[in-house]
């Protein structure tokens, strides 16, 4: 797994570059679904409240969504990855399929979740490609089974932040750039740093999709950090 994004993002790229917007892709927010609200370790679902990362909670929250169609939502957009990663791993191992919502507009995202673990694992299939956005403060680095795609500096991310924001029409391009060279690929893994804000690991995604409905990979991956070994109910 990748170490957290280093503190100095305000890199040269903030100051050069005027924020880029791009319109935001997904697929139709799915019906007849589970409705999961994430908020810091918390999570809600209906007038249920879990925190899983206590162990009681946790087998409660797997009794809810065994078997069943999960879409998350964030209510709380200082959530992070880490915060998260609790309720992450009880979809993984529970739920028939999760779905992310995008906060900013009505489309959602299909995601393999995987632990560190699982993302190893992944890596160690033998498959052309291997595509994978690290999602670190700076930007977006690109990389392939065959290496790291480089951006406009060569230390830096393949695709910088501009303006202090995601660049996500240079994302979508690069990605669609690389799709033509690994066409057998047909799957991608966002890796977000362990302190990425859920809501901005969501609109990533975005990236991955060149039109309304028209992603360029059939399965996407979103990597959450190990969560720490579950608590009794009755400990903070």
């Amino acid at each position: 797994m990748p170490a957290p994004a280093p503190g100095d993002a305000g890199t040269w790229a903030d100051a050069t570059f005027a924020p880029v917007s791009a319109p935001v892709y997904g697929e139709p927010v799915p019906d007849d679904v589970l409705r999961l609200e994430l908020s810091g370790d918390q999570v809600r679902l209906g007038a249920e409240r879990f925190t899983p990362a206590r162990e009681q909670d946790a087998g409660r929250l797997a009794e809810r969504v065994r078997g069943r169609d999960v879409l998350v939502a964030v209510a709380d957009a200082d959530t992070f990855l880490a915060q998260a990663s609790d309720a992450l791993a009880v979809l993984r191992t529970q739920a028939a399929e999760v779905w992310l919502q995008h906060p900013d507009a009505p489309v959602a995202y299909r995601v393999v979740l995987r632990d560190e673990q699982g993302f190893r694992a992944w890596l160690e299939e033998v498959a052309p490609g291997k595509l994978r956005i690290i999602q670190r403060a700076d930007g977006f680095e690109l990389t392939t089974s065959v290496g790291k795609l480089p951006g406009p500096d060569r230390n830096g991310p393949s695709v910088p932040v501009r303006g202090g924001r995601q660049d996500l029409a240079t994302l979508r391009r690069e990605l669609a750039r690389l799709k033509t060279r690994f066409t057998t690929s047909d799957d991608l893994c966002l890796v977000p740093s362990f302190g990425t804000e859920v809501v901005q690991a969501v609109r990533a995604l975005g990236g991955t999709y060149v039109a309304p409905e028209e992603g360029l990979f059939d399965t996407l991956c979103l990597v959450y950090p190990t969560p720490r070994p579950a608590t009794d109910a009755g400990l903070p």
